[in-house]
């Protein structure tokens, strides 16, 4: 009984990664803006994900696990190549769900600038604010992740975000006329 329970356990688990590849292109395609990157990325964090499985201990921290994995090979891909990613070559696209053209339009150009904004940030920020704003990840489990303090997490977001909105509260003024403020 006990071997079924473990074969029940690895096989849920399995499947449990493989179902997570999506959000872990979406993260890959975050921190490096290179879809081709982030695919192959992807895919080599739920292969070494699926092949360690056995390691991970405790499943609620089955995304943090998997994010640690992805940023590693993040990391080996920068060591190995020394290069730096052309965040131009990426193309942008957009799909309007029922909106009027204009609005799509500025809707479009909104998410086109605060791309630009999170891509222009050091690798650190981008990863920082892209786990802990986009993908929930509490601070300790974006240090986890990252493998760095908690205080370096908590410095890293301050410094992102304000470089965000020194970038784009210029462009919400110019468009909105007014000015954007801190939600909690």
């Amino acid at each position: 009984m006990g071997i079924e329970l473990l074969f029940g356990r690895g096989l849920a688990l399995r499947r449990e990664i493989e179902r997570s590849r999506d959000m872990l292109f979406r993260m890959a395609c975050a921190w490096c803006r290179d879809a081709a990157l982030a695919d192959d990325l992807a895919q080599i964090a739920v292969e070494k994900a699926l092949r360690a499985s056995g390691q991970l201990r405790d499943t609620e921290r089955l995304k943090a696990w998997l994010l640690k994995i992805l940023a590693n090979c993040l990391r080996d891909h920068v060591r190995e190549t020394r290069e730096m990613v052309d965040f131009d070559s990426v193309e942008e696209t957009f799909v309007a769900d029922g909106e009027t053209p204009e609005e799509a339009r500025a809707s479009a150009e909104l998410v086109r600038r605060v791309r630009a904004a999170v891509a222009g940030l050091p690798l650190g920020q981008r990863q920082v604010v892209t786990l802990v704003d986009l993908e929930d990840c509490s601070y300790a489990e974006a240090g986890e992740i990252l493998e760095i303090p908690i205080g370096t997490v908590m410095s890293r977001l301050c410094r992102a975000r304000r470089a965000l909105r020194d970038v784009l509260e210029p462009v919400a003024q110019d468009a909105l006329g007014t000015r954007l403020r801190s939600v909690k």
